[in-house]
């Protein structure tokens, strides 16, 4: 049953008086000074122009607005109007909690260092560089702020005056002008969001926002923690670009901190040891994981930084690996199994010794019923354990699906630690002849069967 408009309209309005009467406010609350400057660079003179830069800068300016930031926004900028406006970012910079500088335009590398690009800006040889505003220089007014500094540049699109330049330095010394940015680690209390990896090219895209630009507008504002909120960015233009374009990012912070939602959390007192960054180990592990390349070694990297930026990287990897297996020839199935290998078979698993692991031998019982393979063995508490299965044709080739966890030996599967979960598969050669067996490579170790 519905209630008369007239009662809900007095009721919202007594909940209205009641909520200013606590002196309570229907904004977002802010106990930190916030500044930004955001420039958004397309209108060039001597290059090619873009088309995104002028809407990324006045949304992005509009967005931080509404999170209760002062803003320092400038559209096409000439190389004065730029200077001028760093300057007077840099001076409210030094007296401000949080800190935040979004470039979106035409940048360059030469020699390692970063530039950006007025529209007024010419480049015929090094001394033109003088005229662009060094990354560096930007880097440096942020760390004025008190708390929290984020660089985000939007600006790694493919520059032409960038091969003018290396062909007048290629004919008077030697100079290293790379694609894109070269990479920025982040300072103590800095956040640093490149639309894409360092060395590469970012795309314009074809809407209002380039990709980057559109992921920043849906999250920057969701309350929550910043950390996360830049892991979100880099995901959906990971996604969105079809897995070709994934944002550089580089966090160094401590504590959590919220541009809209909960107060900020001050960092832990300085006799407290400070909280780990739980994604600072993710890059090195995924590398790790992709020179592993099992389906264990990825799932192992999901179990650890389910919330860093190569999650969906993982998932991708596992969904692929899974398939593979379940797309082995036709033989494998089921319904195709052969009885002709039916009964016993003595497995041997011969995993020899890899760096400071030792090797080890270990033996299985096979069955074999209905075309149907399958082995199993487990150690004390569950762990150490192995299963292998599989579907033998009538041919006798196939592949075999090995899956278990790592014991605490001081062999651990792929340098994996004791109890993690691994997997691997096997191509195999059956012979029906009893007391003869086939030797099969696997990724980590050799595996014998012999027909009892």
């Amino acid at each position: 049953m519905r209630a008369p408009s007239g009662i809900l309209r007095h009721f919202f309005l007594t909940l209205l008086a009641l909520w200013l009467s606590l002196g309570l406010s229907l904004a977002p609350a802010s106990a930190d000074t916030r500044v930004a400057l955001v420039i958004g660079n397309g209108a060039y003179v001597s290059t090619a122009q873009l088309p995104n830069p002028s809407h990324d800068a006045e949304d992005v300016a509009a967005s931080l607005k509404r999170s209760g930031f002062e803003v320092f926004q400038g559209i096409d900028l000439r190389q004065a109007d730029m200077q001028d406006l760093t300057i007077r970012f840099a001076r409210a910079a030094s007296r401000a909690d949080v800190a935040m500088f979004y470039y979106s335009g035409h940048a360059m590398q030469y020699n390692g260092v970063n530039y950006l690009m007025p529209v007024d800006a010419v480049l015929t040889d090094e001394a033109d560089l003088k005229r662009f505003v060094r990354v560096d220089d930007i880097v440096n007014d942020l760390q004025q702020a008190k708390n929290l500094r984020i660089l985000v540049l939007d600006s790694c699109r493919d520059n032409p005056l960038a091969e003018t330049l290396k062909r007048s330095a290629g004919s008077t010394r030697a100079a290293s002008i790379g694609r894109g940015l070269s990479k920025v680690e982040a300072p103590r209390g800095t956040i640093v969001s490149f639309s894409t990896q360092s060395g590469q090219v970012a795309a314009d895209g074809t809407g209002r926002n380039s990709p980057y630009t559109t992921a920043f507008l849906k999250h920057i504002e969701e309350p929550q923690e910043i950390g996360d909120v830049f892991r979100d960015i880099s995901s959906d233009v990971y996604d969105s670009s079809g897995k070709t374009q994934l944002p550089e990012l580089s966090l160094s912070i401590i504590g959590k901190f919220y541009l809209n939602g909960p107060v900020t959390v001050a960092p832990a007192a300085p006799q407290a040891a400070p909280k780990a960054d739980p994604c600072a180990a993710a890059e090195a592990h995924w590398k790790a994981a992709e020179g592993i390349g099992t389906l264990g070694a990825f799932e192992d990297h999901l179990a650890r930084f389910p919330n860093c930026i190569f999650a969906t990287l993982a998932k991708a990897r596992i969904e692929g690996l899974k398939q593979k297996v379940a797309l082995a020839p036709s033989g494998n199935a089921r319904t195709t199994g052969s009885k002709d290998f039916d009964g016993s078979w003595d497995v041997t698993l011969n995993c020899p010794a890899s760096g400071k692991a030792q090797g080890f031998t270990r033996p299985l019982v096979a069955t074999v019923t209905n075309g149907v393979f399958h082995a199993e063995v487990q150690g004390p508490g569950g762990v150490n354990r192995l299963e292998i299965d599989g579907q033998i044709p009538a041919d006798g080739k196939t592949t075999l699906s090995a899956r278990g966890t790592t014991g605490a030996s001081t062999y651990t599967l792929n340098n994996l630690a004791p109890g993690s979960p691994y997997a691997f598969t096997v191509d195999a050669q059956f012979d029906r002849t009893r007391g003869s067996g086939k030797r099969n490579e696997a990724r980590a170790c050799n595996l014998v069967f012999v027909k009892r």
